[in-house]
C-alpha cells in the first residue's frame, strides 16, 4: 500500500527487454533506499514494482507483459522522469489517501492551461471508470494523490499548485499524454458491498437502479 504523497522523482536509466517483457533500471536521485531491500515494493508512476536488485544508485525491477499492457510504462525511453514512493509502514504519516499501486486504466491529458501560479489540467478517463470519480473525490494520477476539482462525463478536473508540480512529473504533461490511473478504493468496495448476493453470481458487476432498490436507497 501507498499514500500517493510523491517522495522523489526518479530517472529511467535503462529498459532492457527480456523475452517479452522488461527489466527496468531506476536511478532514484534523493529516495532514501537505506531502509528497502530485495523484494521491497516501490511505486513507480503509481504502478507497485517490486525491487529485485539495489545497484547503489536505484534500484531494478521486473515489469511484466500485462503491466506493459495496461499501465503507461510502455511509454518510458531512457531519460524519462518517474514518480517514486516507498511502500508505507505502519509508521507512516497518511497524508493522501490509501492507494493499492494497481492502475485501473490509462487517461489522456485533454487540456493544460495555466491559472495564477497553478496549472488546470483536464483529463479524460476511460468510460468504465467514470462512475467511481466524484467532485472532490480523491484520485490518484501516476501514482500522486489528488483532489478532483469537477467532472464532466468521463473527463475529471485537476488545479495542480506550484510545489505539487515541483516535486512530481505533472509539470511535464502536455495535451496527449498518458497517465495511470487508480480510483478511490472506498468507491470500488462500496460498489461490490451494494451487489450484496449477487457479487457471487457470474457477470455481476455494477451498481444499478435494481441494486439500489434493494439497499434501500430508492423506492418508487
Amino acid at each position: 500500500m501507498f499514500t500517493g504523497i510523491i517522495q522523489a522523482v526518479g530517472t529511467v536509466h535503462s529498459l532492457q527487454p527480456r523475452g517479452g517483457d522488461v527489466r527496468l533500471r531506476i536511478g532514484t536521485g534523493k529516495l532514501d533506499l537505506s531502509d528497502v531491500q530485495p523484494g521491497d515494493s516501490i511505486a513507480v508512476n503509481g504502478v507497485c514494482l517490486t525491487a529485485v536488485e539495489l545497484p547503489g544508485d536505484g534500484f531494478v525491477a521486473d515489469v511484466s507483459r500485462e503491466t506493459l499492457s495496461l499501465t503507461s510504462l510502455g511509454d518510458l525511453q531512457p531519460g524519462s522522469p518517474v514518480n517514486l514512493e516507498k511502500a508505507l509502514t505502519l509508521a507512516t504519516r497518511l497524508g493522501g489517501h490509501l492507494v493499492s499501486g494497481h492502475v485501473d486504466g490509462l487517461g489522456v491529458v485533454v487540456e493544460r492551461r495555466e491559472d495564477a501560479r497553478s496549472v488546470r489540467f483536464t483529463i479524460e478517463a476511460p468510460a468504465e471508470l467514470a462512475r467511481y470519480i466524484a467532485h472532490k473525490g480523491s484520485i490518484t494520477v501516476d501514482g500522486t494523490s489528488l483532489t478532483v476539482n469537477g467532472v464532466e462525463g468521463a473527463r475529471f478536473h485537476l488545479n495542480i499548485v506550484p510545489h505539487t508540480l515541483q516535486e512530481t512529473i505533472m509539470d511535464t504533461y502536455q495535451v496527449g499524454t498518458r497517465v495511470n490511473l487508480e480510483v478511490d478504493l472506498v468507491a470500488r468496495y462500496l460498489e461490490r458491498l451494494l451487489l450484496g448476493d449477487r457479487a457471487a453470481e457470474p457477470g455481476a458487476e455494477g451498481v444499478t437502479l435494481e441494486t439500489l432498490a434493494r439497499a434501500g436507497f430508492r423506492s418508487d
